[in-house]
C-alpha cells in the first residue's frame, strides 16, 4: 500500500501528465469565438463534491451556502482552483415534490466549469432561502455588504486560488454589480445576465405602474419564502411553487436551523407593497426611510463598479425585458467588459453554448489563460430574422456606425390593412397639410397580451415563448402603417416616436408598438414604449444614456396637460430585426395595456388627439443599417 505522501505524489504527477496532454492538445486546435471554445482548456475532473455549510456575515447574520469542489477519481483537486458562486434570491437548493434540485440542475452548464476546474457555490440572500435574517427591499445595502463578505470568505478558503468570480440572471445579475460596487479585493470578474439597470424604470417605465410583473412577482417570492402561507396577492403562476421547499444545510441541525430562518423570513416585506406607492423617482420609503430608487438603484452605484475594475461580461435578449438596461450597463462600464444580446426571452437561451462563453470568460480573467476574448469586437448581437448562418453580428461601437436614421410620419389613410380605429398610414415624407390629426377615445380593455415580455420576467410562457395575435388590440387603437417594403431593411437601434397631441383630460398614457405586418396582413411584435403624458419633461441624465431622451420623473417636474397640443418624445426598447421586402411596418398607439401595465381609468374616458401636420408632425425616427454593412 502506498503512504500517504507517495499516494499524492503520484497524484500531482497524473495531474501534470494531464497538463501536459491539455498543451499537446491546445497545440494541435485552437478556437476562442463566440459559443465555441476548444484548445485552451479541458474537462480535466470527471466529478465534483457537494457540501452545505452556513457562512456568517459581518453583523452575525447567517447565510445558507451549497458548494460544490471538482473532483479526479473522487478525490479533490490537489492545486488551488478559482471560484464563482451566486448570491440567489430563489432558493440555492430545493426539493420540488420528490426532487431535489441544486443550482447544477437549473443551471446545467455549471457542470461544465466544475470539470474545468472551477468551483462553484450558491448562496441564499438574507432573508430568504434556507439563510437568516430578514427581507428589506430590492437591492438594498445589506445585501451589497453580505456580497462583499462571501467574496472574500471563499477566497480565503485554502483550497481557492484567490480568483473569485460570479454568475446569474436577473436578480442574480444585480447582485453582481452591487458586489463589485463594494469592491472586494478578490472579486475579478463577473457574467450578469439579464439585469435591470435603473430601479425606477423597472417599476414605473415611463412614470406607469408594471403592476402585474411586480405584483405576480411578490407573489412568487412570499410563496417561496413563507412556504405554506396565504398570500393576499392573486398569482397566475405562485401557485406552482406551492410544492416547493428550500433545503436545509447537511448536519443533524440543519432542520432546525432551517425552522428558525424560516421564522425570520415572517417579517420580510411584500415589495409591491413597497414600491406601488412610490410614483416618483424621489420618494420615501416611510418605513425604510430610504429613497428606494436612489439608495437601492443599481444605476446609482456605476462609480463603486467602474473603481473596482470588474471585468463584466453582459448578456441580453431582444425580447427581454431588460434589452435597453444591458446596452446602458455597457454603455457606462469602463473597465474590461463585452456584451451579447440574443434572440431571446427573459426565460430563453438558446442558439449559444452557455458554458463555452463562459468557460472563455472566467479563464482569461480567473486563470490568466490568453484566449483572445478581450481582442474580438465588444459586442456581438443577433440579428432577428436574418437568413441561416447570418444572424450573428459584431461591433465595437454602438449605436451601429452604420445607422442611417429615417423619419416615418403618420399620414392619414386607409391603407387598407387594418381596421383600426383610423387605418393612417406612415410615410416618409413630412405632411403638408397645416392641420390634420386623428381622434382617439381610450380603450381600457385594450392589451398587447400575455404572455408578453414583460410576464415572461416572471415565467408567463417560459415552455414556449411567443406574442398571441395583435389584430384584436390592433382594432382597439390608432395604426399607421407603411407601404410594402420595396427590400429587405435592417432596423438595428434605438427607434425615438415624437408625438404631438391634446386631450381635455389632464393626463393619459400613451403606448406605442412597432409590428412587422407580413404579406397575408399579419402583424408581429418586434419592440414597444410608453410614457405618461404628465411626466413629458426631460432633463439632464446623471449617466450615460445613449443620447436617449432621459426624465427624472420627480414630482416637481411633472406638468398636467394644458390645453394646446404638447410634444412627447421617447425612445422605444431597441431593437435589430430584419424586416422582410413585401412586409410593412406599423406603429400601433393605445391608452392603455390592459394586462401589463396599469393606467388609472377616467370616466368617461378621454379623447385623445393626435396631430400630424405640418408644424406639429407626429413621427418615428428609425435606425436603418446600411445594407455594406455585412
Amino acid at each position: 500500500m502506498l503512504s500517504p505522501a507517495r499516494l499524492q505524489i503520484g497524484t500531482s504527477l497524473l495531474i501534470v501528465c494531464s497538463m501536459v496532454a491539455e498543451v499537446g492538445r491546445a497545440q494541435e486546435t485552437r478556437i476562442s469565438r463566440l459559443g465555441e471554445y476548444r484548445g485552451y482548456s479541458s474537462a480535466r475532473y470527471d466529478g465534483w463534491s457537494s457540501a452545505s455549510r452556513y457562512v456568517t456575515v459581518r453583523d452575525r447574520t447567517r447565510l445558507a451556502m451549497d458548494l460544490f469542489r471538482p473532483t479526479r477519481n473522487g478525490e479533490h483537486a490537489v492545486e488551488r482552483v478559482p471560484v464563482v458562486w451566486t448570491h440567489h434570491r430563489y432558493l440555492r437548493s430545493m426539493t420540488l415534490g420528490v426532487s431535489s434540485l441544486t443550482v447544477l440542475d437549473t443551471i446545467p452548464w455549471l457542470k461544465e466549469l466544475l470539470q474545468h476546474g472551477y468551483a462553484v457555490a450558491a448562496i441564499d440572500i438574507r432573508g430568504t432561502g434556507g439563510s437568516f435574517g430578514v427581507y428589506e427591499g430590492l437591492f438594498t445595502p445589506n445585501e451589497a455588504r453580505d456580497a462583499f463578505d462571501i467574496t472574500e470568505w471563499l477566497a480565503a478558503q485554502p483550497w481557492c486560488s484567490g480568483k473569485v468570480g460570479m454568475y446569474g440572471r436577473s436578480y442574480l445579475g444585480v447582485t453582481q454589480y452591487l458586489a463589485a460596487a463594494e469592491k472586494p479585493p478578490h472579486l475579478v470578474a463577473i457574467f450578469p445576465e439579464m439585469a435591470p439597470f435603473d430601479l425606477y424604470d423597472f417599476i414605473y417605465p415611463g412614470g406607469i405602474y408594471r403592476h402585474d410583473l411586480l405584483e405576480q412577482w411578490s407573489a412568487i417570492v412570499h410563496q417561496l419564502d413563507r412556504p405554506g402561507a396565504s398570500t393576499r396577492r392573486p398569482s397566475s403562476v405562485a401557485g406552482a411553487w406551492s410544492l416547493t421547499r428550500v433545503r436545509p444545510v447537511d448536519g443533524p441541525e440543519g432542520a432546525e436551523l432551517l425552522k428558525a430562518a424560516l421564522e425570520q423570513h415572517l417579517r420580510n416585506r411584500d415589495l409591491a407593497d413597497i414600491f406601488e406607492p412610490l410614483a416618483f423617482r424621489d420618494d420615501r420609503d416611510p418605513v425604510s426611510k430610504a429613497r428606494p430608487y436612489r439608495d437601492w438603484s443599481p444605476a446609482e452605484r456605476i462609480a463603486d463598479i467602474n473603481a473596482s475594475g470588474v471585468a463584466v461580461y453582459t448578456m441580453g435578449g431582444w425580447l427581454d425585458l431588460f434589452t435597453r438596461d444591458a446596452l446602458l450597463w455597457t454603455a457606462n462600464l469602463t473597465g474590461p467588459k463585452k456584451l451579447v444580446i440574443g434572440p431571446w426571452a427573459h426565460t430563453e437561451q438558446q442558439g449559444l453554448d452557455q458554458a463555452d462563453e463562459r468557460l472563455r470568460w472566467f479563464d482569461h480573467f480567473l486563470k490568466g489563460v490568453d484566449n483572445g476574448i478581450l481582442d474580438e469586437p465588444s459586442i456581438h448581437y443577433w440579428l432577428m430574422g436574418a437568413p441561416e448562418g447570418q444572424a450573428w453580428q459584431s461591433t465595437d461601437q454602438w449605436p451601429l456606425a452604420t445607422e442611417s436614421r429615417q423619419s416615418f410620419y403618420f399620414a392619414s389613410g386607409p391603407s387598407g390593412t387594418i381596421d383600426s380605429v383610423n387605418d393612417g398610414r406612415l410615410r416618409p415624407d413630412a405632411p403638408t397639410e397645416e392641420e390634420a390629426l386623428d381622434r382617439y377615445t381610450v380603450d381600457y380593455s385594450t392589451t398587447s397580451g400575455k404572455p408578453s415580455r414583460w410576464s415572461n420576467g416572471y415565467g408567463d410562457g417560459a415552455q414556449g415563448f411567443a406574442y398571441r395575435d395583435l389584430r384584436p388590440s390592433s382594432r382597439r387603437s390608432v395604426t399607421y402603417t407603411s407601404d410594402p417594403l420595396p427590400a429587405d431593411a435592417e432596423i438595428t437601434g434605438h427607434p425615438i416616436v415624437t408625438l404631438w397631441l391634446d386631450s381635455a383630460a389632464h393626463d393619459l398614457d400613451v403606448f406605442v408598438r412597432l409590428e412587422e405586418v407580413d404579406a397575408e396582413g399579419v402583424p408581429h411584435y418586434v419592440t414597444e414604449g410608453a410614457l405618461r403624458a404628465s411626466h413629458r419633461a426631460t432633463s439632464e441624465p446623471p449617466v450615460a444614456m445613449l443620447g436617449l431622451p432621459y426624465r427624472s420623473h420627480r414630482q416637481k417636474d411633472i406638468r398636467a396637460l394644458p390645453e394646446e397640443p404638447v410634444e412627447l418624445v421617447f425612445d422605444l426598447i431597441p431593437l435589430s430585426n430584419l424586416f422582410d421586402r413585401g412586409h410593412r411596418i406599423r406603429i400601433t398607439i393605445s391608452g392603455a395595456d390592459a394586462e401589463n401595465t396599469r393606467t388609472p381609468a377616467q370616466d368617461p374616458p378621454p379623447e385623445l388627439r393626435l396631430h400630424r401636420s405640418t408644424g406639429r408632425a407626429s413621427h418615428v425616427e428609425l435606425p436603418f443599417i446600411r445594407a455594406e454593412k455585412r
